[in-house]
């Protein structure tokens, strides 16, 4: 048995071990890796030129910025270089491009200069780049989790591809699992790991393969030492001996395992069933009954249960058209702007957003009368109560249309001194048929009163 010590000796962590050795072992990111791409291109040794466009790769921490840089590298056999933003100065950068000269000059090798986290370079670091760019010493692989657009300056954009990649979806995360579990590279089958396990250390990762990683090798160590604990006594020599018996199962990572490993409560929560449905409905009925704790207390649920933050932004829309509506006018624009901040800076900040939307939401006057007047006007429609519009109201515009008394007898509202006047405006089957019914709630009250002010002016009352 492979033991838990061996596991934890400070070896290289699993995820650096785990990274693939060409671009067939990348999990995701395939819209990126289609034939003739310019990284499947960069990564071909025998390609007669890898191109002279620079990439900047853009993603969410874990999607595989650095794995396709070291796939690249290890591929192509040209010349590769890595610089951490963090660590290298303007100095390091033109060392890099002085050295690439010579290697181009002398040996006609292509260098190629990984960058990651390049939006931490300042504009003057950044601009130490461009020469090398844009002569072509080197070809640039960028990698930042922040939009270029607003941290690398707009020559270095100009000059180089932009490629986004996805989040890793949870099939792409299972692959990972199943091969750093199996392979020689990984925990070489020391472990097994069961259904609900493997279902909680997907969730957990969010669509990151790096915190996928890191959480299982820290379970299976948790699983390794619970089977050590639990192995008989035997003598010195028996305890000292690390190997199991031939035919012996290795041990199970369960989600015991996992939840003492990440050190955090494993939720019940499957994203395609029942819990799903339970908790994304409790949620949006406590938004609608003006509980603010409870609306809180299910967001953190689906959040640390992974859940797809622009389903919660999607649903934190509808409830301020449906449940505020008119009360609030403002309501739906906050759940908007919420929805479009979660699409620009992803999570975990995404939760601040979707906290304020969703506690605005809960706190502000309620009214579902915009929600029930479109609902009662479509079911008069589909049952056939509709009829011809009035020909006071048909366009007057084409050629005939005003023989067929198109647009006769049309009263213009702005010539009233209260841009309103008496007319009417549905057809005649269904005239005096009241859909939109304003509350006394919020917003909503002072419509009301306008509304029957323009109703009685409307009825010639």
């Amino acid at each position: 048995m492979t033991s838990a010590a061996a596991l934890l000796s400070g070896q290289t962590p699993l995820a650096v071990r785990m990274r693939p050795v060409s671009l067939d072992e990348v999990a995701g990111q395939q819209h990126l890796l289609r034939a003739g791409s310019p990284i499947v291109a960069l990564a071909d040794p025998d390609a007669k030129s890898p191109g002279a466009v620079s990439i900047i790769l853009w993603g969410p921490p874990g999607t595989g910025k650095t794995t396709l840089a070291q796939a690249i590298a290890r591929s192509s056999g040209r010349r590769f270089v890595e610089l951490s933003a963090i660590t290298a100065g303007v100095k390091d950068v033109r060392e890099v491009m002085q050295e690439a000269i010579t290697q181009r000059d002398l040996y006609g090798q292509t260098t190629i200069l990984f960058l990651d986290e390049i939006h931490r370079f300042t504009k003057a670091q950044q601009d130490a780049l461009l020469p090398g760019v844009e002569n072509g010493w080197v070809i640039l692989i960028a990698a930042t989790t922040e939009n270029p657009s607003f941290s690398v300056i707009s020559p270095l954009v100009s000059r180089s591809l932009l490629l986004t990649l996805k989040p890793l979806t949870d099939e792409d995360i299972g692959v990972l699992l199943d091969r750093a579990v199996a392979d020689a590279r990984g925990l070489g089958g020391a472990v097994t790991v069961a259904d609900d396990a493997r279902a909680a250390l997907i969730r957990l990762a969010s669509g990151d393969g790096r915190r996928a990683l890191t959480g299982l090798e820290a379970a299976a160590a948790v699983a390794l030492s619970r089977a050590e604990g639990e192995r008989p006594a035997g003598g010195e020599e028996q305890a000292a001996d690390d190997e199991a018996e031939p035919g012996d199962a290795p041990p199970e990572v369960t989600d015991e395992d996992v939840a003492q490993a990440v050190d955090r409560a494993l939720l019940r929560y499957d994203r395609q069933g029942d819990e799903h449905y339970d908790v994304i409905s409790a949620f949006i009925k406590s938004i609608r009954g003006s509980d603010p704790d409870a609306a809180v207390h299910y967001l953190a649920r689906m959040i640390e249960a992974g859940e797809d933050p622009r389903f919660i932004a999607r649903r934190l829309v509808i409830s301020a058209a449906e449940d505020i509506g008119l009360a609030d006018p403002q309501a739906l624009l906050i759940a908007t702007a919420a929805a479009d901040a979660v699409a620009f800076i992803g999570m975990p900040e995404g939760r601040i957003p979707l906290a304020e939307a969703t506690i605005y939401l809960a706190t502000t006057a309620k009214s579902n009368a915009a929600y029930n007047a479109i609902n009662q006007a479509i079911a008069d429609v589909r049952s056939g109560g509709f009829g011809r519009v009035p020909i006071h109201l048909r366009d007057a515009h084409y050629a005939g249309a005003k023989r067929l008394g198109h647009g006769k007898g049309y009263r213009y509202p702005h010539d009233a001194d209260a841009g309103v006047l008496a007319q009417q405006y549905l057809p005649d089957e269904l005239e005096g048929r009241r859909y939109y019914n304003p509350k006394e709630l919020g917003a909503e009250r002072d419509v009301s009163a306008r509304l029957e002010r323009i109703r009685r002016i409307l009825d010639g009352r």
